[in-house]
């Protein structure tokens, strides 16, 4: 995962109703290492100056880690994790607050930059994928004690912390064809989500939402029933894990694979896991019990499936070996997902209207898709070309297209797009391949017709179809399924070392670990 989401809210809903909530998990997908423990210096020498760390030119103050302290040993109290000795328990926080510094500075150098509507319009959706409405949401985030401006605040930070990761490490995850092919070898029963346009995706998001306001207003004295998912059954898991630096030598790999061992050993004893994880792991979880997720198996890493496929809810695995360190792995609960049952819902609740579910194809017969040929002319935007100036250039040019000049000869001279050279042509276009926008305009134009301009968040557009023809694309949905799939058990790693990469550039004065003192 990239950071904690903010409260149990999120697990609630996450197990209650859908796993592809689009910030939580974004919000769970990938994490960084926590740093290991080293002992504190005197107070004296410590915090003479009132600063717990330096990161780049971005100071951590104690009133600032304080203040996070809390908040942390809030929300581990509410989840019964036990906290860790107060030494131990601030370097983590501490650890936790340099991460985020280094995410949030990577994130304003990109220019990446998420606004209200973007918050809007993600806790709309986390309401609408758990069968409520956002004033619902909103009590139960405030019932929980948590304040809805922080709630929001939070959800932005996610949304960053989502585009970070496709940026810079989503994109760079390598999956070759020999990989595809045998994950298909394995996974001959793979589901593939339908391919829907943005028009149907459209018609599908108005129809649930015209469910929920009928409900609304016909006030149905109902109850949300408990329902069994179809889905695969999910793990919810926690890690301890001990971290072996890279180029250790056979000596401290021994020496690691003690101390996991003797972890191990507590844990048989009766020790508490959530309480050993926040102690003595080095996992970036290690505040949260060290609480990975829940997820289907096929979504774990390998290494992790392998262990926890035959581990009962509440059982432990022995001590595992990666590429990062010791693991040992405790399977907190596994099931099939089901709809919550509020503990206090009023006689007069509505029962939530469940979110439509997108159609999925299972190899039974062929998968037809219709395609567009399209192209487009692309003018973007920035200090220098408002709005109104891209609009205006492009209307010039659909003039000129309607008086008889070529849409690709004026593409090749104006398009700001790589497509320009080709005189803008796409090329054959599946739905979704575009963005909702784009697709929307195109999809109300016929063969030959040239649209409007349309906006994006690429600019202004002029599209002209083709054509359009309908095609068998199982085999290539296949791959492109099992392309997610792979991307989805490697991202976390990779994740990891993007972020070691950031830590390893940046300057980091961390006053309370020594070993993190004026490095870059």
């Amino acid at each position: 995962m990239m950071r904690h989401p903010a409260g149990m809210f999120f697990l609630a809903l996450v197990l209650g109703s859908s796993l592809a909530l689009p910030v939580a998990s974004a919000a769970q997908t990938g994490a960084a290492k926590a740093a290991k423990s080293s002992h504190a210096q005197p107070p004296a020498q410590q915090f003479v100056d009132g600063i717990a760390a330096i990161v780049n030119k971005q100071v951590i103050t104690l009133s600032q880690l304080a203040d996070k302290q809390v908040q942390v040993r809030q929300q581990m109290k509410a989840q019964n994790i036990p906290v860790p000795q107060e030494d131990v328990f601030k370097r983590q926080v501490l650890q936790q607050m340099i991460n985020a510094a280094l995410q949030d500075q990577e994130a304003a150098r990109v220019g990446i930059q998420v606004s209200d509507a973007q918050v809007q319009r993600a806790v709309q959706s986390i309401a609408q994928r758990n069968g409520i409405t956002v004033d619902q949401l909103k009590n139960e985030i405030v019932r929980s004690g948590m304040d809805w401006d922080q709630y929001q605040s939070e959800i932005r930070t996610q949304i960053q912390d989502d585009r970070l990761r496709q940026r810079f490490v989503e994109d760079r995850i390598s999956i070759s064809d020999s990989d595809i092919d045998a994950f298909l070898q394995t996974h001959q029963d793979l589901a593939v989500p339908v391919p829907l346009t943005a028009g149907q995706q459209q018609q599908i998001q108005q129809q649930h939402e015209a469910q929920i306001r009928q409900q609304q207003e016909q006030q149905v004295a109902a109850q949300r029933a408990a329902m069994a998912n179809a889905g695969p059954e999910l793990f919810e898991v926690a890690q301890i894990l001990i971290e072996v630096p890279d180029y250790a030598s056979n000596e401290v790999v021994a020496q690691k694979r003690k101390e996991a061992e003797a972890i191990l050993r507590k844990l048989k004893s009766g020790a508490d896991f959530a309480g050993l994880a926040a102690a003595s792991s080095n996992g970036p979880q290690a505040l949260e019990g060290g609480k990975m997720g829940i997820r289907p198996l096929k979504d774990w890493p390998d290494l992790f499936a392998r262990t926890i496929k035959d581990i009962p809810p509440g059982g432990v695995s022995g001590v595992i070996q990666s590429g990062r360190g010791f693991h040992i792995l405790k399977v907190l609960r596994r099931g099939y997902a089901q709809r919550p049952v509020p503990k206090k819902a009023p006689v007069q609740q509505p029962a939530p209207v469940p979110a439509p579910q997108p159609p999925v194809h299972t190899g039974a017969g062929p998968m037809m898709v219709t395609q567009t040929h399209a192209r487009h002319i692309l003018i973007k935007t920035d200090k220098v070309t408002s709005d109104e100036k891209a609009r205006a250039i492009l209307e010039g040019l659909r003039n000129r297209i309607e008086h008889g000049e070529s849409f690709a000869e004026l593409a090749k001279r104006y398009s700001q797009d790589a497509s320009a050279p080709k005189g803008g042509d796409l090329g054959w276009l599946n739905p979704g391949e575009t963005v909702p926008a784009f697709e929307l305009a195109m999809g109300h134009l016929k063969k030959g017709e040239v649209s409007e301009p349309v906006k994006t968040p690429f600019g202004w557009h002029l599209i002209q179809v083709e054509d359009r023809r309908s095609k068998n694309m199982e085999t290539e949905f296949r791959r492109i399924q099992a392309r997610r799939e792979l991307v989805q058990r490697r991202i976390g790693p990779a994740y990891e070392d993007w972020l070691d990469q950031l830590r390893s550039q940046a300057y980091i004065d961390n006053r309370l670990d020594h070993t993190q003192s004026g490095t870059r």
